[in-house]
């Protein structure tokens, strides 16, 4: 059983629902407050949100296991959100205690939380920087002291490029953390899509709107303009529920999002 939440005092808002402390609820954390309690269970009337997080979740732990198989001990989690039950840290150091886990994320309060929960864990930690400013999130005390980019590395960017509007160049984001990364590191990514559920997933990004941060769901064809450089592992791009999961009708929430994991090849 999780144990219960250490609160820790930020400036974060408190008075309107928060996507990290909403993805918290959903996936059965206790970090979150009465407003993201409220909004979640007023959007699961409308949409299947909460089995939506968790599959995404299911992809996260396969992709980890696989990468720590693979011999990757070292993980850097981009817009990490909250680092709840079931998180990168979890799964790694449970696979070997060894791993070594960087967090990153610019919300206040989602920053002051994690550093609560991870404040007796010497082998993870959460780095506080923009994800869309790659040298600054390299620069940080966090990821020079825990990590060795010397070495292979798995760069994880679950769920969070819908977050990253096409002002912001998300294929060119993914190229500068490709190209910061050695041979033999792993992307690990997922995208929202609308390809299978179209009218469901624009309710989603209407509800997202709500919370101020909107989002964009891309196509698997701009999915794969990220992958560019990177050798995909078996089964490649696909729904994350396909993605070494279980045999599963594609339908409904299991069929928003894309999965892969990839493995940067020599010159990629």
């Amino acid at each position: 059983m999780q144990n219960p939440p250490r609160w820790v005092s930020t400036n974060g808002d408190v008075e309107r629902p928060n996507v990290a402390r909403l993805f918290d609820y959903y996936l059965g954390g206790a970090h979150n407050f009465a407003v993201d309690r409220e909004f979640a269970e007023q959007s699961m009337k409308h949409i299947p949100t909460a089995a939506m997080v968790q599959h995404t979740r299911a992809f996260l732990r396969r992709a980890v296991r696989l990468c720590v198989a693979d011999g990757i001990r070292q993980f850097l989690d981009l817009g990490s959100g909250i680092p709840t039950a079931g998180n990168v840290h979890e799964v790694a150091q449970q696979a070997d205690p060894t791993c070594r886990v960087v967090y990153v994320d610019n919300e206040p309060a989602t920053v002051a939380h994690s550093r609560t929960m991870l404040r007796d864990n010497p082998g993870a930690a959460i780095a506080d920087a923009d994800i869309r400013d790659v040298d600054a999130v390299l620069a940080t005390p966090e990821v020079r002291g825990l990590l060795d980019l010397s070495r292979p590395v798995a760069v994880l960017m679950v769920a969070i490029l819908p977050y990253i509007a096409d002002h912001d160049r998300p294929v060119e984001l993914v190229a500068r953390y490709r190209d910061a990364i050695v041979d033999g590191s792993y992307l690990v990514i997922s995208h929202l899509t609308g390809d299978e559920q179209p009218e469901m997933v624009q309710k989603l990004v209407g509800v997202a709107a709500e919370t101020l941060t909107p989002i964009v769901a891309r196509s698997k064809t701009d999915v794969e303009t990220m992958l560019g450089g990177f050798d995909l592992v078996e089964p490649g791009l696909v729904l994350a529920t396909s993605w070494r999961g279980e045999d599963e009708p594609e339908t409904g929430a299991e069929a928003v999002a894309y999965g892969a994991v990839g493995v940067k090849r020599p010159n990629g």
